[in-house]
């Protein structure tokens, strides 16, 4: 998996590393010295990358895998070639990712794209911004009048950071992003293209056309917070937008001016929340999902993917569709829909040999 160069922060762990790491019980006689230094899928796994396997489908793979160690369930323990070091546990992708953590830190947050340390040539850094130590600026970015930027923290390439902004310590500012009218707390990460607190689309509309409504709100995001490529985040009108401690959301997502999102909510891509919509801590919101104005979306509640939300949503509740509605009744209209349409088929398909015989009631036009 490191062969391309992007990634080349590997040292390896040992055997004995990983189980430490992961609490995996190792095959009987399993050489814990054995040296890991890479990750693979099983079917291209060699002798010193990990591997791992969790569903039936890939059990044929896993009998011709040429790893060095794969973490498997019980289940599967036994077909593993006898050169492979089996490493037993309940949730063998969960181990395996806290191992890839350790083997490539880098691959989790943007880095410097220069290679830069401190200040790079070509950065601009207002006299009246404070910097705290270790912050990182690559070529290119802009950093406004009494900005703040916490310890450790980086400022991609081309990265524009408004005035009075405030970023926190440990945060990661892709290259591209713009933030304005922020405060952002610590180990935030902000994917490449992403544009934050800029005004939020309010107008009052008339005969005359659309009068512009003044968005003099922020956007304050908390802690652990983690924005993909080329989302948008709109700053309040008057209240602030929020997004809560630890929330996750995907590339290309729009959050509108005063919503509030709990914390760990999961927001997946393309997804859409019109102005002041509250969610819930640890609500999830599949790929595409639409919100109107002032939706609640309640705590722990999910929204499958295309789901367009009308109205509030109970928490813990699993809704989906358009409008979007309970599972169960979402399911049920679609097999009704489907069995309306299989008869109406039916109907057409029986049709023609219905209308062979004409009725005796109807006009012989060609004989008339």
């Amino acid at each position: 998996m490191g062969e391309s160069g992007f990634f080349v922060d590997s040292v390896g762990l040992s055997v004995g590393d990983i189980v430490a790491l992961t609490g995996a019980q190792p095959r009987d006689g399993s050489d814990l010295e054995r040296i890991i230094s890479d990750l693979a899928p099983l079917d291209r796994a060699g002798i010193a990358d990990l591997s791992f396997i969790a569903e039936t489908k890939y059990a044929g793979v896993l009998a011709a895998t040429k790893a060095g160690a794969v973490l498997t369930t019980e289940r599967f323990a036994d077909i593993a070639p006898p050169s492979v070091t089996v490493l037993r546990i309940a949730k063998p992708y969960e181990a395996f990712v806290a191992v890839a953590r350790q083997l490539y830190p880098s691959a989790l947050r943007p880095t410097s794209l220069f290679g830069t340390i401190g200040i790079a040539p070509g950065a601009i850094v207002h006299p009246s911004a404070k910097l705290a130590a270790g912050v990182t600026v690559d070529p290119g970015a802009v950093i406004g009048p009494r900005a703040e930027i916490g310890k450790g923290s980086l400022i991609g390439a081309n990265a524009v950071i408004g005035p009075h902004v405030k970023i926190g310590a440990d945060c990661a500012i892709g290259a591209g992003c713009t933030i304005t009218h922020s405060e952002i707390g610590d180990r935030v990460i902000v994917h490449p293209g992403s544009q934050i607190g800029q005004d939020g689309f309010g107008y009052i509309s008339s005969a005359k056309g659309h009068t512009k409504v003044p968005q003099i709100g922020r956007v304050m995001i908390h802690d652990d917070v983690e924005i993909g490529s080329g989302t948008q985040i709109d700053r309040g009108g008057m209240r602030d937008t929020v997004i809560g401690q630890g929330t996750k959301i995907d590339n290309l997502c729009q959050i509108g001016h005063n919503c509030v999102i709990g914390r760990h909510c999961i927001i997946v891509a393309q997804s859409g929340l019109s102005g002041s919509v509250t969610v819930e801590d640890f609500a999830v919101l599949g790929a595409r999902t639409g919100v109107i104005p002032h939706i609640t979306i309640g705590k722990g509640a999910m929204l499958a993917s295309r789901s367009t939300v009308y109205s509030n949503v109970p928490a813990g509740a699993v809704w989906g569709g358009f409008p979007a509605q309970s599972k169960r009744q979402w399911m049920r209209e679609v097999v009704a829909l489907r069995q309306l349409a299989a008869r109406d088929q039916e109907g057409r398909t029986a049709a023609p040999a219905d209308a062979a015989a004409p009725s005796s009631d109807v006009p012989d036009q060609a004989a008339s």
